[in-house]
C-alpha cells in the first residue's frame, strides 16, 4: 500500500536519505550570493528602508505567514522587478514526489514560487516569524528537487520575515545543494540592500541562461 507523508514533516536527513540530496562541499558551488552583486540606487535603499521599518513596526503583533508574506516578501519582489514579464508568480503550488524503491508519496505545496518560462527560479517558503528559518530548508529542499529540468540550476530563498538565507541546487547525477549566510533584518544597518542585490543577480542569471538557450 502507497504511504503518503506532507513535505512539513521532513527532516534534513530525510532529504539525504530519501531523495540523495547531498550539502556540496566545494567552496565555489555557491558564489552567486557574493561575487558580481549589482548596486543599488539611493531610491531603492529609501524603499527598503521603509520595508524595514513596516517589519519592525508589524513585529510588535503577531505575524503568521500571510503577514511576513505581505510585509517584507510582496515589497522585495516587486522591487525587484520579479511580477513583470518575463517572470510570473504561483502561490501555494502542489507538489509531489515518489521515493525509489519504497512505496512512499511525498506531498506539499510552495509558498511562492517565481517561474521563468517553464523553469523555477525561486521558491520561497515563509515561516512564523518566531520560527527559526532552519525549521523550513527540508521542505524547501524537497521542493527544489522537484523541478522538473533536471539540467537546470535552481535557486532557494528561505525567510520568517527577519532572517533570509539562500540556496542553490544542482540535480545532475546526486542532488547537491548549499546555503548562503544568513541575512537578519534586526542587524545594524540594512541588510534588506544585501538580500535585494541577490534577488536581482539570482534573476539576472536565470534570465540570461534562458535566453541563450
Amino acid at each position: 500500500m502507497t504511504q503518503s507523508i506532507q513535505a512539513k514533516t521532513l527532516t534534513l536527513r530525510d532529504v539525504k536519505t530519501k531523495f540523495n540530496c547531498q550539502l556540496a562541499q566545494e567552496e565555489q558551488f555557491f558564489r552567486e550570493w557574493i561575487d558580481d552583486l549589482p548596486e543599488i540606487t539611493d531610491e531603492e535603499k529609501r524603499y527598503l528602508d521603509k520595508v524595514k521599518a513596516g517589519y519592525a513596526n508589524s513585529a510588535d503583533y503577531p505575524m503568521i505567514e500571510d503577514t511576513v508574506k505581505m510585509v517584507v516578501l510582496a515589497p522585495l519582489l516587486f522591487l525587484a522587478d520579479f511580477y513583470l514579464t518575463p517572470f510570473h508568480i504561483e502561490a501555494e503550488k502542489s507538489v509531489e514526489l515518489t521515493i525509489e524503491d519504497e512505496d512512499t508519496i511525498v506531498r506539499g505545496s510552495i509558498d511562492v514560487l517565481l517561474l521563468l518560462q517553464s523553469f523555477w527560479v525561486v521558491a520561497i517558503e515563509a515561516k512564523r516569524a518566531q520560527y527559526s528559518v532552519e525549521a523550513g530548508l527540508p521542505q524547501l529542499l524537497f521542493y527544489m528537487l522537484n523541478d522538473p529540468s533536471p539540467e537546470q540550476v535552481t535557486f532557494g530563498l528561505l525567510t520568517n520575515g527577519s532572517s533570509f538565507r539562500f540556496i542553490k541546487m544542482t540535480k545532475r547525477d546526486t542532488p547537491q545543494y548549499a546555503v548562503s549566510q544568513l541575512f537578519d533584518i534586526a542587524n545594524p544597518g540594512n541588510e534588506l540592500y544585501e538580500v535585494f542585490r541577490i534577488l536581482k543577480r539570482l534573476a539576472g542569471i536565470i534570465s540570461s541562461n534562458i535566453s541563450s538557450t
